[in-house]
């Protein structure tokens, strides 16, 4: 293997120049302004984790997470989502809180699957989770709060795609019951969005009209509340009937916020199904295919850490939010331009200081000796593009 240049930098990470990483920051302080508007409060976790702990209870699958070994042979995980190590810190340093948990964050994280295609192996997430709920308000407040913070990181047009684990679960189980490894190829083509696939697993199973029908109608179940009455003919099983009633419930109560408009029930909709329990969702941005954002409830994971609580929660996929969303602008702040001569620069400096203090963006800048007002860096350099000039000359008084 050749040795790499000395600009390059490994497959699936990048540089954020300046203006993107400008993008960056007012999303990230927007967003956590809003959630902080809504109670959470916001959470640092390490970068690095035990791989036996929280990159096990991880939702990543094994072979997307970037391992290490630190100088005892224990190996470590770089961070492959926030929820895990959310969770181990609320069963740990905050097991005695009140309930419910209201938690936000901002961080980097790592899979290195995202290496392929293209897709970027280190990304930033912005999120919450709610612990210590499992109402159908729980679940409704933090589809709305996805809302508004996608509101807040300037995505403009969008649609959520609200579905139920446990509806698809039930269905499955009522259909074809106990055959574990055809619901979960049929859980793959519909979490991969695969429906030629899904159909044909279908058609595999040999099931009698009816059983098939039922199986297909799920394709069919997506649009607004009516769904709900459509889902609840589709199946007997009391898991399913169960699962669509708190759905239901959820999107009464997204009704009652006044942003159901931007939701959309979609039964398809499962997310990553060794995860999730309940209900699941996922944002759209009308300009990607891909979502920017993804949520739901999973009241399995924080029992791997010694304490049983629901807790829902989603991310803004902010990478994908700050490179194909168009609605995000950035007005630029130019500084003022000190420049000044020598003999000058005492005087320059303090009132550079003075305006900093200000709250003044300030460049500085060192005339040659003959005091011609150069506005360049050094020679060459690009000319400073500044919103005041004040010149401090080699002559004596004014500027």
């Amino acid at each position: 293997m050749s040795k790499p240049k000395g600009f390059e930098k490994p497959t699936g990470f990048r540089d954020y120049t300046p203006h993107v990483v400008s993008k960056l920051r007012m999303i990230e302080r927007n967003v956590l302004e809003c959630m902080e508007r809504w109670g959470y409060r916001q959470i640092i976790t390490p970068t690095i984790e035990y791989y036996d702990t929280v990159g096990v209870a991880s939702s990543t699958s094994d072979r997307k997470l970037f391992k290490l070994l630190n100088s005892r042979g224990t190996t470590l995980v770089l961070r492959s989502d926030l929820t895990a190590p959310i969770a181990r810190v609320v069963s740990s340093m905050l097991k005695d809180e009140p309930l419910p948990l209201r938690l936000s964050y901002h961080a980097n994280v790592f899979r290195s699957i995202e290496e392929e295609a293209g897709r970027e192996a280190e990304f930033f997430q912005t999120g919450v989770e709610l612990v210590g709920d499992d109402s159908p308000e729980a679940d409704a407040e933090v589809v709305a709060l996805a809302i508004a913070s996608l509101q807040a990181a300037g995505v403009s047009s969008f649609k959520i795609a609200m579905g139920h684990m446990g509806f698809l679960n039930g269905l499955l189980e009522e259909v074809i019951p106990g055959q574990t490894t055809e619901q979960e190829q049929l859980k793959e083509g519909l979490l991969g969005r695969d429906y030629v696939g899904y159909r044909q697993s279908i058609e595999a199973l040999n099931l009698e009209p009816k059983l098939k029908e039922q199986l297909e109608a799920i394709l069919r179940l997506r649009g607004g509340k009516e769904v709900c009455t459509h889902a609840a003919e589709l199946s007997s099983s009391a898991e399913a009937a169960k699962s669509i009633a708190h759905l239901c419930a959820v999107f009464e109560v997204l009704e009652a916020y006044g942003v159901s408009e931007h939701v959309l029930i979609d039964l398809t909709m499962i997310g990553d199904f060794s995860y999730y329990t309940g209900m699941t969702f996922e944002g759209y941005a009308a300009e990607l295919g891909s979502p920017v954002c993804s949520g739901g409830r999973y009241d399995n994971l924080l029992q791997q850490f010694g304490r049983s609580l629901p807790a829902t929660g989603f991310a803004l996929k902010t990478n994908r939010i700050i490179d194909g969303v168009h609605g995000i602008t950035i007005e630029e702040n130019k500084p003022v331009l000190i420049q000044y001569s020598p003999k000058r620069r005492a005087e320059a400096l303090t009132e550079a200081a003075r305006l900093r203090s200000m709250g003044q963006n300030v460049v500085t800048l060192l005339l040659p000796e003959d005091g011609a007002g150069a506005s360049t860096l050094s020679a060459g350099a690009t000319t400073v593009q500044a919103e005041q000039v004040i010149t401090y000359g080699s002559e004596e008084g004014g500027r």
